[in-house]
């Protein structure tokens, strides 16, 4: 059964979300691949707790990590297209599971060159607020250095997450900026300029702008302080950072469209706006990604995950599924440690960690409560 909307399947980039402030714990009960990556068949129940996924490299331990974030997210975290995950010489992929929260949902999406599915519960998804909320997941990847010293759209994304599982209508908002912004571009591109359709264009995009702005000035003092409490945690001491939101627009949104609209004609793009929009990541008073080192950046990147991952457990009164490849090996003992508190809420609290390893160097204090899984070959089995 085709999805309605294939673009908004094909390009989500925003994660699930679910708006009450008192939700029971929603973890995987079970994972079903049929030929995607190297799995050409896979079926495995999970309980809540902590499951670790030991083995070596290229055997597929990442792969189960990405399709869990896709079940939630609809997109890869490795930043690919849907094609790049159909196994070799195969059609298409399938991805599908057993979420349980409040009751039991059944989740299956499909993906080929001719043919896209999403269904929740033996029914076509017709709106993504009708799926999105249906699994939440936080990940922690080699990915995660973008955020840092990448372009400024990792960092909006970064946001965006945050906002569309917090806030019920910041989804809409952010579909009609970018329908706004698309068809103001493109009387931009078209000689000669439309004067009146641009300009009723131009005031959608500052009345839905300016409520994106409003809504980003308001999380990041919220978050600000998780995210330089989780790298104090995880940074040698004295490395300070700090988060700041920088906004596109300074002043007046119309006013500073008016005055760049010569050069804006010129270029056939808007230049200003939530779609320009960044984060200063400053560690000791200087931009992270032109003065911190590789280690540097990486714990900047942990930290912001970590507070990621805490703001949505204190404003859901649950922890979303955590998503951990290979984070461990890249740190050293202390600095693992500042894992731990978001580790031990999610396991008292009865959630769900996915931790990918190469070999068993997680913290010791967590050793007792881990479900083992060794992964070989495309296959998963319990570890003896």
């Amino acid at each position: 059964i085709p999805l309605a909307n294939q673009k908004l399947f094909h390009n989500c980039v925003l994660c699930s979300t679910t708006y009450s402030a008192a939700l029971s714990l929603v973890h995987l009960a079970h994972l079903r691949l049929r030929d995607f990556r190297n799995y050409q068949l896979l079926d495995a129940d999970f309980t809540p707790g902590f499951h670790l996924l030991l083995g070596c490299n290229a055997q597929g331990k990442t792969n189960i990590l990405e399709a869990i974030h896709l079940l939630a997210n609809l997109r890869s975290f490795r930043g690919v297209g849907s094609s790049a995950m159909v196994q070799h010489e195969k059609s298409g992929w399938f991805v599908g599971g057993e979420v349980v929260g409040t009751g039991s949902h059944e989740v299956k999406m499909y993906w080929s060159p001719k043919e896209r599915q999403l269904g929740l519960n033996g029914q076509t998804v017709q709106k993504l607020s009708d799926y999105l909320g249906t699994l939440r997941t936080v990940a922690f990847t080699s990915e995660d250095l973008a955020l840092v010293k990448g372009v400024g759209r990792g960092r909006r994304r970064y946001m965006d997450f945050l906002l569309v599982q917090t806030a019920p209508t910041y989804l809409s908002l952010l579909q009609r900026y970018t329908r706004a912004l698309r068809n103001r571009n493109a009387l931009l591109k078209k000689k000669p300029v439309d004067k009146n359709a641009l300009d009723s264009f131009t005031m959608e995009l500052v009345k839905i702008g300016n409520e994106i702005i409003s809504y980003r000035a308001e999380l990041i003092p919220q978050i600000s302080p998780n995210v330089t409490e989780a790298h104090r945690r995880i940074a040698p001491a004295g490395e300070d950072l700090s988060v700041e939101y920088i906004p596109s627009v300074k002043s007046d949104f119309f006013e500073e469209l008016s005055r760049t609209q010569d050069r804006e004609l010129k270029l056939g793009s808007t230049t200003i706006g939530p779609h320009r929009d960044d984060l200063a990541l400053m560690l000791h008073d200087k931009p992270a990604a032109d003065f911190a080192s590789e280690g540097q950046k990486r714990a900047v990147a942990i930290a912001l995950k970590i507070a990621q991952a805490e703001h949505l457990t204190n404003f859901h009164g649950s922890p979303p599924v955590l998503l951990i490849d290979d984070v461990m090996g890249e740190l050293d003992i202390e600095r693992r440690k500042g894992f731990l508190p978001l580790m031990e809420s999610c396991n008292e609290g009865r959630g769900q960690i996915f931790m990918t390893c190469t070999e068993e160097n997680w913290p010791s204090e967590l050793s007792s409560s881990m479900h083992r899984w060794d992964i070989v070959n495309g296959t998963i089995h319990p570890s003896n």
